[in-house]
């Protein structure tokens, strides 16, 4: 028997990756009855289900990196350390961390648990309510049927903007000058851990296929990483330009991603070392970049990261760079902020425009093609994520709030919000 209360809470939050975790254990640690849901059946959003092993946005881009990420992100990178499943900092072109995903899942479980999270895996969201210019409702359907939610405030974790397209808020689809593209992730077993396989050494085994091979397959180099359990090696290499909100794209996108991820073991098999390599796993899920972005009270622009602007209702510190994949040429490139440092990033970014309780984290954080591509990684996520959940809860007590106030709580929750709060750490 479903009660009001199974049914009624302060904040629901839709996605249940890097960004929704942090912002349901923070939501629920600003006081709030929170609900996370998450259409898979595990939480980790990309780092679980899209074989991203790379967290990017932790660190500062210095010669001597400095973590710029406190708070929920911060405990999470500390259990992951605790057993031996996170490894860096690393560098290739930006600063990052390895982890091993099944770990993830297991930490993600613990943290949202002991936090008092509500969490419902296999739960899609498929219709949103509203009245005036708020949100009021859900609708979640699994195996067992469909049920409504209700709650007060709500955020938008899903990364393709599922939540603020159904509840009627304000969007768009990429930006004007661009989308990002999209690449699936692929993790190789059988190559032993003192092989080393450079971004250099599989662009010139791309370059050695046979040229029919070779003409159906689009990036020829991406970064290179070990698991830091398994050892592992995972590329980011077969990529598809597609529209993450059409179906049929997608599919095609998926099946295409597959058969270049079979021509990328046969290039890897000619590295010396490697000729034992298998594929462990695609994805399973496409990486898509970018998708929706909320209309926000305020665009983060790549002007506003070069200048080092300062804002009154800044709530998380950036770190990585515009990190630019394009859709024609599949060549990538990589822009630095100033210094290589911090840059601060607004709340204001996260509210919707038009819908008076709605907010949103992650990739769906309102962004210039640039300050998108900077602040969508999921190190960034984090901190946005917990810094939308606790505005999130603090919209849902009723009332005044501002940006003064969810401020404080993210700083009592450990959070980062200055460059004074950042410290160095030692690269690996």
């Amino acid at each position: 028997m479903t009660t009001q209360s199974d049914t009624t809470y302060d904040v629901i939050i839709a996605g249940g990756g890097s960004a929704g975790v942090a912002a349901a254990v923070a939501s629920v640690r600003a006081g709030a009855r929170t609900l996370l849901l998450e259409r898979h059946h595990c939480l980790g959003g990309a780092s679980t289900l899209r074989n991203v092993s790379t967290y990017c946005g932790l660190y500062t881009l210095e010669a001597t990196p400095k973590m710029v990420v406190g708070g929920v992100g911060a405990e999470i990178v500390q259990a992951l350390s605790a057993r031996g499943a996170i490894t860096g900092p690393l560098r290739h072109r930006g600063v990052f961390a390895v982890f091993d995903p099944e770990t993830v899942k297991a930490v993600l479980d613990d943290v949202c648990e002991q936090a008092g999270v509500h969490v419902r895996l296999a739960s899609q969201v498929i219709a949103a309510g509203r009245t005036g210019d708020r949100i009021s409702d859900v609708t979640v359907a699994g195996h067992g049927g469909t049920r409504d939610y209700h709650a007060r405030a709500f955020v938008d974790c899903t990364g393709d903007g599922d939540l603020m397209t159904l509840g009627g808020a304000g969007h768009r689809y990429g930006n004007p000058d661009g989308v990002n593209l999209a690449t699936l992730g692929t993790r190789f077993g059988g190559v032993p851990r003192d092989v080393k396989v450079s971004a250099d050494d599989m662009a010139v085994a791309v370059a050695a296929l046979d040229p029919s091979a070779r003409t159906r397959v689009t990036k020829d180099r991406s970064v290179t990483v070990r698991l830091p359990i398994s050892g592992d090696l995972v590329c980011y290499l077969a990529s598809v330009d597609y529209d993450a909100r059409d179906t049929a794209q997608v599919s095609a996108a998926e099946r295409e991603g597959r058969r270049q991820a079979w021509i990328y073991l046969d290039a890897l098999r000619t590295v010396p070392g490697c000729a034992g390599a298998y594929l462990i796993s695609t994805g399973p899920e496409f990486g898509t970049r970018e998708c929706r972005h909320l209309a926000a009270r305020r665009q983060l622009t790549w002007a506003d990261i070069t200048a080092r602007a300062s804002f009154d209702d800044t709530i998380a510190l950036g770190a990585w760079g515009a990190e630019w994949h394009d859709r024609g040429s599949f060549v990538s490139t990589f822009d630095y902020p100033p210094e290589r440092t911090a840059y601060e990033i607004p709340l204001s970014c996260l509210i919707s425009g038009d819908t008076a309780n709605l907010f949103a984290a992650g990739r769906l954080a309102d962004g210039d093609r640039l300050a998108g591509a900077a602040i969508r990684v999921m190190g960034t996520a984090f901190a946005l994520g917990q810094a939308a959940g606790v505005a999130a809860a603090l919209c849902a007590g009723g009332g005044a709030w501002f940006a003064d106030e969810v401020r404080r709580e993210l700083v009592r929750q450990g959070g980062i919000i200055d460059r004074g709060g950042i410290r160095p750490v030692p690269m690996a």
